[in-house]
C-alpha cells in the first residue's frame, strides 16, 4: 500500500499546538522533526548508546502525517489549512505550507531486522531468534537475544567491553546489578558466566518485556533476574527496593553524562569489595568519568577502550 505525506513546515513554537489541532481534526499520529537540543532528562532517557549529532537549532519544525493513498485527502487538507490559518492570526507558525508527497508502507516494527545477524564477542555467539546455530558453533555459548526495536543488540564496542569485563570479574553465585538493562544482554550472560542471581534496572517499562522474552528464549528461569523499573539515581524507593551493599558487581552500560550522578548512588549499593564495571563512555570523556568514580571514594582497577569507547572498572573498598 502507498501512503500519501503531507509534511508542514513550522516553527518550533508551534510544533505542539499545531501536533495537537491535527489531532482534533481526526489525524492519528504525527511526526516531528526540528533541531531542539535533548535536555538532560531526555539524555538520560535515551537507550542507545551514543546520541546522535545534530545540527543548530535553527527555529525551524515539520510535522508531518499519512493519509491513505484512496483517502479523501483534499477535504481534510482544507481543514488543515483552515486551522493553520486561524492559528497565525494569533501565533507565529513560520510558513505554514505543506508538501506532499508518496511512500510505501513498510513493516517498520520488523524493518530492521534485516540489520542485525549474529556475530561473536570472543568465544560467545550473540544471535537472533530468525536464525539458526551453524553447526561449526555448537561448541560457542550463544546468546539468544531479540533486542526489539528500543533496545540494544550488543553489538556496539560499549556492550562489549561491558560483557569482558563481566566475564574477567564474575564468581560463581555472584549478585549482580545492571543499572539500565534493556533487553537484558548483560545480565543474561553474567548468569550464564556462572553468576546466580541478577537484578535489572531501567526507566522504559518496555524492558521487562524484553528482557522476560529474552530470558525465555535462553531458558533462563525468571527467578535469577528481577527486572525493575525506575530511576535508581534518584528514586529512594527504587534504591531501597534494590537493595543497598547486596551486589558483588554492577555494571552501567550508559552515557557519561548519566555516570556522573549515579556513581555515588551506586556506591551504596556494592558490597565491600564489589566490582564496578562503566562504560557508554566516548573517549573525550574518559577522565571526567575516571575523575568520578575515585571522587566517590572507589579504587580504579582498569580502564579499557574499544573504538573510540572507554570502559572503567573499579572497586569498592573493603571496609
Amino acid at each position: 500500500m502507498k501512503w500519501n505525506k503531507f509534511r508542514l513546515k513550522t516553527v518550533t513554537a508551534a510544533e505542539d499546538i499545531i501536533s495537537s489541532v491535527l489531532m482534533e481534526i481526526g489525524i492519528e499520529g504525527v511526526e516531528i522533526e526540528d533541531k531542539v537540543p535533548l535536555s538532560a532528562l531526555e539524555k538520560e532517557q535515551m537507550f542507545v548508546d551514543i546520541l546522535p549529532e545534530t545540527e543548530p537549532d535553527d527555529g525551524i519544525a515539520y510535522v508531518s502525517f499519512y493519509l491513505e493513498e484512496d483517502a479523501d485527502k483534499e477535504e481534510l487538507l482544507a481543514r488543515v489549512r483552515e486551522e493553520l490559518n486561524e492559528l497565525g492570526e494569533f501565533m507565529d507558525i513560520g510558513e505554514g505550507t505543506i508538501e506532499e508527497s508518496q511512500t510505501e508502507d513498510v513493516d517498520w516494527v520488523n524493518n530492521w531486522k534485516q540489520f542485525f545477524h549474529q556475530f561473536y564477542v570472543d568465544d560467545v555467539l550473540i544471535i537472533p531468534s530468525w536464525e539458526e546455530v551453524k553447526e561449526e558453533d555448537a561448541d560457542k555459548m550463544v546468546i539468544h537475544i531479540d533486542p526489539g526495536t528500543a533496545f540494544g543488540t550488543g553489538m556496539h564496542e560499549t556492550t562489549q567491553l561491558c560483557i569482558r569485563a563481566i566475564r574477567r570479574y564474575v564468581k560463581p553465585g555472584a549478585k549482580i546489578l545492571d543499572v539500565g538493562c534493556g533487553s537484558g544482554i548483560l545480565g543474561m550472560l553474567a548468569l550464564k558466566f556462572g553468576a546466580g542471581y541478577c537484578v535489572g534496572t531501567d526507566l522504559d517499562p518496555c524492558a521487562i518485556t524484553a528482557t522476560h522474552e529474552n530470558m525465555e528464549r535462553n531458558e533462563i528461569e525468571k527467578t535469577r533476574y528481577e527486572v525493575m523499573i525506575g530511576n535508581i539515581i534518584d528514586d529512594e524507593q527504587v534504591q531501597q527496593t534494590v537493595g543497598y551493599e547486596q551486589y558483588d558487581i554492577v555494571a552501567a552500560n550508559i552515557l557519561a553524562e548519566v555516570l556522573v550522578p549515579l556513581t555515588p548512588v551506586i556506591k551504596r549499593h556494592l558490597k565491600p569489595g564489589g566490582i564496578y564495571i562503566t562504560s557508554g563512555i566516548i573517549d573525550e570523556k574518559e577522565t571526567k568519568v575516571v575523575e568520578t568514580v575515585k571522587a566517590a571514594g572507589l579504587t580504579v582497577l582498569e580502564v579499557n577502550h574499544q573504538g573510540e569507547w572507554v570502559s572503567v572498572v573499579a572497586r569498592k573498598p573493603e571496609a
